[in-house]
């Protein structure tokens, strides 16, 4: 399987990687088909599809197979169905932050943080819960940026102008009542039981490996994956505050990390030494990951 996964990708492979993934949006949804769902799932799917992309930005694969058929199976393993429209929303900022954060071209990245502010506000209007997505801009932008007053101001600016055009947009259609609950702040659900989370256990060891691996190599590796792979920590980071913080029961929230991980993780294997120990590490992800489906689908745990 490794073997297999190692081969260098073509232009057709994410289309059929995508393709699979409208089957898996459609199966999951066909049972409660309804205009909401529809747009829902429309989301969901536009924001996965995009993360394919997202890849070719980061330039963190090797162009090989094995990080496409990860992130697709995570979100395979991970995705219930019925996603909240928050999550579904934040699945496409996610990619279009990504993509325009590690774009190659650096006139891009400067000149889009009007934007980037406007997805992150954008993105806590319809999930509160992401706020951390914001301070990881903000650190971005204060560890990249040789202006970094002048792209913060950008930065809040996008931010403003979509707060702006929000609280506008409401009172046009007369909703002038404010909810206090809407704030996320004080309202944590963090995690209490796990037994559902259990299967997922040998990912997030080798997640923690694959981390602790490339910073005990941290000097071998070039400046720009150095780079690249401290963003997609960071990133990861932000994702695991709102998991922790607000994840609960609603397990839709570990797709955040579906991007990220599968990178990290596909990084990880190619690097180990022993090549049944690459091969054993692909299956135990696919064993863990449809463990937990059943798990989550006929309520096992």
């Amino acid at each position: 399987m490794f073997k297999l996964l190692s081969k260098e990708s073509n232009i057709f492979s994410i289309p059929v990687y995508i393709g699979f993934l409208l089957l898996v949006v459609v199966i999951f949804n066909i049972l409660n088909f309804n205009t909401y769902e529809a747009i829902v799932a429309g989301i969901t799917f536009l924001g996965i599809a995009l993360g394919y992309f997202c890849f070719h930005s980061i330039a963190l694969n090797y162009q090989t197979h094995l990080p496409l058929f990860l992130y697709t199976f995570f979100i395979f393993g991970l995705y219930p169905g019925n996603l909240d429209i928050g999550i579904a929303v934040s699945l496409l900022t996610n990619s279009f932050l990504i993509l325009l954060l590690t774009s190659a071209d650096e006139d891009i990245r400067k000149k889009s943080y009007v934007l980037v502010g406007s997805i992150v506000a954008l993105n806590f209007i319809f999930l509160p819960t992401t706020w951390p997505m914001a301070v990881f801009v903000i650190i971005h932008v204060i560890a990249t940026s040789a202006k970094i007053t002048l792209n913060l101001f950008r930065f809040l600016l996008g931010i403003v102008l979509i707060t702006f055009s929000y609280f506008s947009v409401m009172y046009f259609v007369q909703f002038t009542s404010w909810n206090i609950d809407y704030f996320p702040f004080g309202k944590m659900k963090p995690v209490t039981d796990y037994t559902e989370l259990l299967p997922l256990i040998p990912v997030v060891l080798m997640l923690i490996y694959a981390v602790y691996d490339h910073f005990k190599n941290y000097n071998k590796k070039s400046p720009i994956s150095r780079y690249k792979y401290t963003f997609l920590l960071v990133f990861s980071m932000a994702q695991l505050v709102s998991i922790i913080l607000y994840m609960n029961k609603s397990y839709e929230y570990l797709l955040l990390l579906a991007f990220p991980s599968s990178i990290i993780l596909s990084r990880m294997m190619r690097f180990l030494p022993k090549y049944w120990m690459r091969e054993a590490s692909v299956w135990l992800i696919i064993i863990s990951l449809l463990t937990f489906k059943a798990g989550t689908v006929f309520d096992l745990f």
